[in-house]
């Protein structure tokens, strides 16, 4: 096990992939003080910005496990391509975070910037605190969106969570931004609480659950039933009652939105099309 401690507050971009598991399997402390970083636009080492610290205890598992203990919101790319081992940061971390990542476990006890998860295959991540815009969603002009793998943010999340998501699984138990869903083909996005407008927008299939406030349901959706409990995932099930609306027709989709009946009167109207 390797415990990484800032050595300063970083005040420029840093680009970090080195930092995974699967870099830093059956390496020596100095063989990984001198793997290669950038610091803005300057090279330099781990070592340079980081103490490594080496614990003796034996890992059952014998996977990799990295634990960095500090603020490092301007780190990017941590965990991103992982194929296994573990990553816990006592702190917040920055953009990128696990992007692509095929398997393994990534834990933060603080909050995430933007496109954590990115394109991920496989895995899990867990948030205990907020995440910025573009959770599990490509990059701009990319279509190829979350393809497996499992998210779970305990905080607020910013705009276009699971945009392009084509499986696995995201779960917030916060509140989302705009466009959760975004021209989403399959999948599963629970919000436990509030989401803002345009959800689901150009899906064409999979299943998003708001289960707080949900300011209007685009029209391009159509009013399919009243359910009484929705499957999260195996072992998992929210009690309803749920609005169930399919769409997004526009993209002649057969997405799921179910958008609580109790927190949302004002869609009640939508009752008499039943």
């Amino acid at each position: 096990m390797i415990t990484l401690y800032p050595k300063k507050e970083f005040k420029f971009p840093i680009i970090a992939d080195c930092i995974n598991p699967d870099v830093f399997q059956n390496k020596k402390p100095e063989e990984i003080a001198r793997l290669s970083i950038w610091e803005g636009n300057k090279q330099k080492t781990l070592a340079d910005l980081f103490n490594i610290e080496e614990a003796k205890t034996e890992n059952p598992s014998g996977n990799e496990v990295i634990i960095i203990k500090g603020d490092v919101g301007k780190v990017r790319r941590i965990g991103a391509c992982m194929k296994g081992g573990e990553i816990t940061i006592y702190g917040n971390v920055g953009m990128h975070l696990g992007e692509e990542m095929k398997d393994g476990k990534i834990t933060v006890h603080g909050n995430a910037s933007g496109w954590t998860g990115s394109m991920m295959k496989g895995g899990t991540i867990e948030i205990h605190g907020n995440a910025g815009d573009y959770l599990g969603a490509p990059y701009r002009g990319c279509r190829e969106g979350m393809h497996g793998g499992k998210i779970v943010v305990y905080g607020n999340v910013g705009n276009e969570a699971g945009a392009h998501m084509k499986k696995g699984i995201i779960k917030i138990y916060g509140n989302a931004g705009q466009f959760a869903g975004f021209r989403m083909r399959d999948g599963t996005i629970y919000i436990e609480k509030d989401s803002e407008g345009r959800a689901g927008a150009c899906m064409t299939n999979g299943k998003i659950i708001v289960g707080g406030f949900l300011e209007s349901v685009l029209p391009t959706f159509t009013i399919d039933s009243i359910k009484d409990k929705v499957k999260v995932e195996e072992g998992e099930t929210v009690q309803g009652p749920f609005y169930l609306f399919l769409g997004d027709l526009t993209e002649n989709g057969n997405g799921k939105l179910y958008v609580s009946k109790t927190k949302n009167p004002h869609l009640s109207h939508y009752e008499r099309l039943l």
